[in-house]
């Protein structure tokens, strides 16, 4: 084998586990079991801002 075939069949299987693994995780986004967990860390990073602000001193 060539270093050009080494370097076409590398990059191609190359790009299908990254088109793989990007299905994979829009999957787990956008699953519908999943929407409480993502909203529930929604709601505390949007707590932790609002508890963060109240503590903070105007110097």
């Amino acid at each position: 084998m060539t270093y050009e075939n080494v370097a076409a069949v590398s990059q191609t299987i190359s790009l299908i586990l990254f088109i793989a693994i990007f299905l994979i995780v829009l999957g787990y986004v956008f699953w519908p079991s999943n929407r409480e967990r993502f909203e529930h860390a929604q709601r505390q990073a949007l707590d932790l801002e609002k508890s963060n602000a109240g503590s903070r001193s105007a110097d």
